[in-house]
């Protein structure tokens, strides 16, 4: 059923869960659903409502969060680069309020490089990165990736939700150390994956589980989490970990209208992921609407059944005697980087390319009739 982002926020409210798990591909409105839940929890007020009382209600870490911090590349002396933080109510409250610098650069070191060391200044409106190599040379004020500029940002939020679980724990308000997160209700994580290899992102799901798992909820009062990621192998991760009966898939229409679909079972069924991509694809062809990045799906459901099946080269599943005109096909459509390459609408001979690789693949590989077949 086609809805808007606010009546999908408010259907995320209404079902008065701990956690709720969302999967969507890049573009299908996951930043934009944390925005119009955030307005949902707490709205603002005619009057401008603090920054601060909103957010006693409800934390969110999504691309908005990224955007607080910003470099300073010091073009003229090239050397004193630093990542510079707006000021802001939220990392004032994270960073000086709470205390949690520290804890926030164990984890960024955690996850990314141990020689890798965040320095904040005195008031905690910029950070420098220094590289340690280890043989007492050390590089200062490098710039440091946008993957682990993403991971550091993370890191801050997640350490903060740490010291929210461990307060409101603790049964006696009066025992409490703050009553500062006590009209809090909701943590809305929109893809803190970015860059992480696979090892790393399932340590980062099973550690974000972990910490879920260990703030009370019953009888359907205590802290609520939305999740939303565009990774099917972080989506599984959290699934199987926090042991959830249901997720959903966020879909985006051509009229801007939105569908929450609910997914039920084991992750496996729950989620199988090659499963919709092929029910992308099918129902493209059926509507005669293939569009460029249809190509991409295609070429992203040969891949994943390639690794299924032990290929080293997913192109190795391409018919034989067209391999390589049907590989030139896809990648260029796949990644086409000149704007004249770029077209409205594939040709209908591209169209029908789409339609025989799909039936190819469904025809001639036992995983995919097993498949079918469950």
């Amino acid at each position: 059923m086609s809805r808007t982002l606010s009546e999908i926020a408010q259907q995320l409210r209404s079902a008065n869960k701990k956690v709720q798990l969302i999967y969507a591909f890049n573009g299908a409105g996951k930043t934009r659903l944390s925005r119009e839940f955030k307005e949902l929890i707490a709205p603002k007020s005619d009057e401008g409502e603090e920054e601060e009382d909103r957010r006693a209600k409800v934390l969110y870490y999504n691309a908005f969060t990224e955007d607080l911090f910003y470099w300073d590349n010091d073009r003229e002396g090239d050397s004193e680069r630093k990542l510079k933080i707006q000021p802001n109510a939220y990392t004032q409250w994270v960073l000086q309020e709470q205390g949690k610098d520290q804890n926030a650069i164990s984890h960024f070191l955690h996850y990314t490089n141990d020689k890798l060391t965040p320095k904040f200044n005195e008031n905690f409106s910029e950070v420098t990165f220094s590289y340690e190599r280890g043989n007492e040379q050390r590089i200062d004020h490098i710039k440091i990736s946008k993957g682990e500029e993403s991971n550091f940002i993370w890191s801050i939020f997640y350490s903060l939700i740490e010291q929210v679980i461990d307060v409101l724990n603790v049964v006696e308000p009066g025992d409490q150390e703050t009553d500062q997160f006590d009209q809090l209700e909701y943590v809305f994580i929109d893809d803190p994956v970015s860059s992480l290899d696979e090892n790393r992102l399932i340590e980062l799901a099973v550690h974000l589980a972990r910490l879920i798992k260990s703030s009370d909820f019953a009888n359907g009062r205590g802290l609520k989490f939305v999740i939303s990621t565009y990774s099917p192998l972080f989506y599984n991760v959290l699934y199987n970990e926090l042991s959830v009966k249901s997720g959903y898939i966020l879909k985006r229409n051509e009229d801007e209208t939105f569908e929450l679909d609910e997914k039920r079972g084991d992750s496996n069924h729950s989620f199988s992921y090659h499963l919709y991509l092929k029910h992308l694809i099918e129902q493209a062809i059926a509507e005669n609407s293939i569009q460029k990045y249809h190509f991409t799906l295609l070429r992203n459901l040969y891949e994943k059944t390639a690794s299924f099946l032990g290929y080293p080269r997913w192109s190795e599943l391409l018919p034989g005697d067209k391999q390589a005109y049907l590989n030139r096909i896809i990648q260029f459509t796949s990644h086409s980087t000149l704007s004249n390459e770029a077209v409205a609408e594939p040709t209908p001979q591209e169209k029908q390319t789409v339609n025989f690789l799909l039936e190819h693949l469904m025809n001639n590989y036992g995983y995919w009739q097993e498949e079918v077949q469950r």
